[in-house]
């Protein structure tokens, strides 16, 4: 085996590890991936995190595949050498690959996954799948109950809510999200940081609807984008950069940002009002450090903002006897807007679980409002796209609350805004913005 295979060896068995946690454990891709990923080199860390991804997005149709190979799946012990199997195949009928280099790292990776005897099983299975591939892809192309590459459940949800565009939402759903930036308006313009772009020979797309947003034209590592270090820009999708400018913190009031963590739309408040004082409470210490680091990088820390640990439900336990004059909360949500940049909610959410994100949607909103001085503003949002967490929790608690006034957030004037997958070069996103009335 030459050092090239070895090393392609080890990214495609730690690809194997990573999706396995996912599948059978029940991590995120977040938690699996910086785990199996520690020794790589760079190069190939990228390649395990686009095998895992290509791997999540295409789960049903390479399982599909893999099941026409193989006798039995194999579970337990060996369920590595299934999940690495999977991996081997996404190569073969999604990657442009050298194809002999690609079946032999994946044989070596069963060996380096310390099943030896399985190696022979490995190079079978990819080397029929090779000789058969145009015969199983035809057969694959038959079955469109596999072709939107969801788990039922959620397709049968998105095709009630959407029932013209559920399939451009799946499919969406299954491409690779574009590289949003938001210029820090307290260091910056975006003119400013365009000709900064230009300089570097980055290209980006010409107009954007929002003046702090510019979508790059190709991902790259942000750590090499002038002035990242020092501030000048932040990563954040176009959908989630409305919710500071819809939120319209005005200058001296006093913010509250719930479930802030990692900190992306506290630090955006205070770029566009710096004299704004924000509280930003988070129920997750460890990734409340991440706002703390990103306040630091972005050089707001010195502004007026506490980042405290609190639930959201239970503000009495942390909230200042003073109410807020504007509150943003960014709900739990189960997350079903930005499955293109995360193809593992796919598999970890279940079907009931939107019930019991919608009940605790609903106990935030009920604990919050009395936090909120009459006359002030309360905007939701959450990264979903399913109308029970959205539309139809909005529409519920305005129900009960007749002091609740609904203000729009569309361009249009319309009260609801859900964004779709894909719709502006965005991620699925949701805002309604309610005003307290006396």
């Amino acid at each position: 085996m030459s050092h090239k295979e070895g090393q392609g060896a080890a990214s495609r068995a730690a690809a194997a590890l990573a999706i396995q946690q996912v599948l059978e454990q029940g991590r995120s891709l977040n938690q699996a991936l910086p785990q199996v990923t520690r020794n790589l080199a760079p190069r190939d860390k990228a390649l395990c995190q686009q095998l895992c991804f290509g791997v999540l997005r295409q789960l049903p149709e390479l399982n599909f595949l893999v099941s026409q190979l193989l006798d039995k799946p194999l579970k337990n012990k060996t369920s590595i050498i299934q999940w690495l199997m999977l991996v081997g195949t996404y190569q073969l009928v999604s990657m442009r690959v050298a194809e002999h280099g690609a079946v032999s790292a994946t044989v070596e990776a069963a060996k380096l996954l310390k099943h030896k005897s399985l190696a022979g099983l490995v190079n079978g299975v990819l080397r029929n799948l090779l000789r058969r591939r145009d015969e199983l892809l035809a057969q694959l192309a038959q079955r469109e109950d596999l072709k939107h590459n969801h788990p039922r459940w959620l397709a049968d949800a998105i095709s009630q809510a959407y029932p013209d565009q559920a399939s451009s939402i799946m499919a969406a759903n299954n491409n690779q999200a574009p590289l949003w930036l938001r210029v820090n308006q307290h260091q910056t313009t975006g003119d400013n940081y365009r000709q900064q772009l230009d300089n570097a020979a980055i290209s980006y797309a010409p107009d954007s609807p929002l003046p702090t947003a510019i979508q790059l034209d190709e991902a790259q590592d942000v750590t090499t984008l002038p002035d990242f270090g020092s501030g000048a820009v932040s990563v954040q999708d176009i959908a989630a950069q409305h919710a500071a400018w819809l939120l319209d913190a005005q200058p001296g009031e006093s913010i509250l940002d719930c479930c802030a963590a990692p900190g992306g739309k506290t630090a955006h408040i205070l770029e566009r009002t710096p004299s704004a004082r924000v509280l930003a409470i988070d129920s997750d210490a460890q990734r409340l450090t991440r706002v703390h680091e990103n306040l630091q990088r972005l050089q707001l820390a010195e502004l007026d903002v506490r980042v405290q640990q609190g639930d959201a439900s239970q503000p009495s336990t942390w909230a200042p006897k003073e109410p807020f004059d504007r509150i943003l909360l960014d709900a739990p949500c189960s997350a079903t807007g930005v499955i293109r940049r995360h193809p593992d909610i796919k598999w970890l959410r279940r079907a009931s679980d939107i019930a019991e994100l919608a009940q605790l949607q609903s106990q935030i909103l009920e604990a919050l409002w009395p936090h909120l001085r009459v006359g002030g503003t309360l905007l939701y949002a959450t990264c979903s796209i399913l109308p029970q967490e959205n539309a139809e929790q909005i529409k519920d608690f305005c129900a009960r609350h007749p002091d609740a006034i609904r203000l729009a957030t569309h361009p249009d004037g319309s009260v609801d805004w859900q964004w779709l997958p894909g719709e502006h070069a965005g991620d699925g996103f949701y805002y309604a913005k309610l005003e307290k009335r006396a």
